[in-house]
């Protein structure tokens, strides 16, 4: 589990990651246009490393998009250290959020075929919930 700080610090870089990103001064082709959301930002326990999860609108070219964060990650680093006051300022890694992915891989795991017939089977069965 991730500490307090990390926390805190986290969310910090998150909304000034996304601040940066929603103006839009990134001179990369890939992401003209695009608009990008920062769901969360998980912080290493010294603090020396953000992993910004991000997710292009519509999911569209999402690996282009992750390719050219990392390549601006040192402009993105250079703007979040004219806003924040850290002893350390972490490097930026980003990463594709697919959390949503999975949520939607799981849900349609739980209501194929094979798991709703075990699933009706233990709710036929009364004598196994004694």
């Amino acid at each position: 589990m991730p500490s307090q700080r990390q926390l805190r610090v986290g969310e910090l870089v998150r909304k000034e990651v996304s601040d940066i990103l929603t103006r839009g001064t990134m001179a990369d082709p890939a992401l003209d246009g695009t608009i990008i959301s920062v769901p969360e930002v998980r912080m290493t326990p010294d603090l020396r490393l953000a992993s910004c999860l991000v997710m292009p609108l519509g999911g569209r070219d999402a690996d282009k998009v992750v390719e050219a964060l990392n390549r601006g990650a040192k402009t993105i680093r250079r703007d979040l250290a004219r806003r924040m006051t850290m002893k350390y300022l972490p490097d930026l890694r980003f990463v594709l959020d697919t959390r949503f992915d999975d949520d939607d891989r799981i849900t349609n795991l739980l209501n194929s075929s094979e798991v709703r017939r075990d699933l009706d089977a233990d709710d036929a069965d009364p004598e196994d919930d004694r």
